[in-house]
């Protein structure tokens, strides 16, 4: 069995969050999730990392924050930066050990690293127990057409859209019993890779 090919097969199970948003390119959003799931599950140098992306509407995510450090990302060729690209997502591995966020554009180019989102979070409610990363991701969503993505140090993958939590993922099964989940929904578990997703509580009719 290829690693790409399992890849693939994994990513088919995030279908269901490309359903819960109001615009997604599957074959970017897929992946991304994918590189999220990978840092959840493997940390750095022996211990659990946080980071968070953000995908779409990037002159407006570039407009509603700045950088925390010189952009690394910038002045690369457009494909190296490609989330399709094997080659880069060591780089984002090693990147997301710094502080602030990634910004990605619609089609899938990532453009910046270590930027701080200066959004409003006036307007948003964060479950109880959710960091300040969850409270930046939901004000970015808010304030854009952005999608955010937070990896947490407890390893859960969350997806935020118009300042909202749609979906979680749990990269391992056992995680399930350690870890509360900020959403109370439809749980769908994927046995063959591990890991199991939540969404909102209306469920779709799969």
């Amino acid at each position: 069995m290829s690693t790409k090919g399992s890849k693939k097969r994994r990513q088919s199970s995030f279908k269901v969050i490309c359903s819960k948003l109001s615009y997604c390119r599957a074959e970017i959003l897929e992946p991304l999730l994918e590189l999220a799931i990978e840092i959840a599950r493997e940390g750095r140098e022996g211990r659990r990392i946080g980071t968070m992306f953000t995908i779409g509407d990037a002159e407006a995510v570039m407009a509603w924050s700045r950088p925390l450090i010189l952009n690394p990302l910038e002045g690369h060729p457009r494909n190296l930066r490609q989330i399709t690209s094997n080659e880069l997502w060591g780089t984002i591995k090693e990147l997301a050990q710094l502080d602030g966020a990634f910004v990605v554009s619609d089609d899938g180019t990532f453009l910046a690293a270590g930027r701080y989102l200066d959004a409003n979070a006036a307007n948003v409610e964060v479950a109880f127990g959710l960091g300040s990363r969850h409270i930046a991701a939901a004000s970015i969503s808010f304030a854009t057409n952005a999608v955010a993505i937070v990896v947490s140090e407890s390893s859960i993958v969350r997806v935020f859209e118009h300042g909202a939590l749609v979906a979680e993922i749990i990269p391992e099964l056992w995680l399930l019993s350690r870890h509360e989940t900020a959403l109370r929904g439809h749980i769908r578990r994927d046995e063959q890779h591990e890991l199991a997703i939540v969404t909102g509580a209306e469920t779709d009719s799969e």
